[in-house]
């Protein structure tokens, strides 16, 4: 069992959330894909409570709909969701 998740950061409020939030469909394929990048980082580093190396900094996403970028931090064994940018609708 991994102990590997993902999360918002700072919180899902903050990064989702806002003025005119981003439609619900495109928020579940951010974190349909946070899900992917979670078992891939798992089958990674099987314990990644004891790696040594450098990160590989913020990453981009991009999922139907528009992106968003993200940090792999091994040693939490967590993918932290830093922000969302769903395209405008034509």
């Amino acid at each position: 069992m991994s102990d590997w998740r993902w999360e918002y950061d700072p919180s899902e409020a903050y990064v989702v959330g806002g003025d005119t939030p981003p439609p619900p469909v495109f928020v579940a394929e951010v974190e349909h894909r946070a899900d992917e990048l979670v078992r891939a980082a798992s089958a990674l580093h099987l314990d990644g409570t004891t790696f040594q190396g450098a990160g590989d900094g913020v990453q981009t996403a991009y999922v139907p709909g528009g992106m968003f970028l993200y940090l792999t931090v091994v040693r939490h064994q967590c993918v932290y969701i830093i922000q969302v940018t769903a395209w405008p609708s034509l």
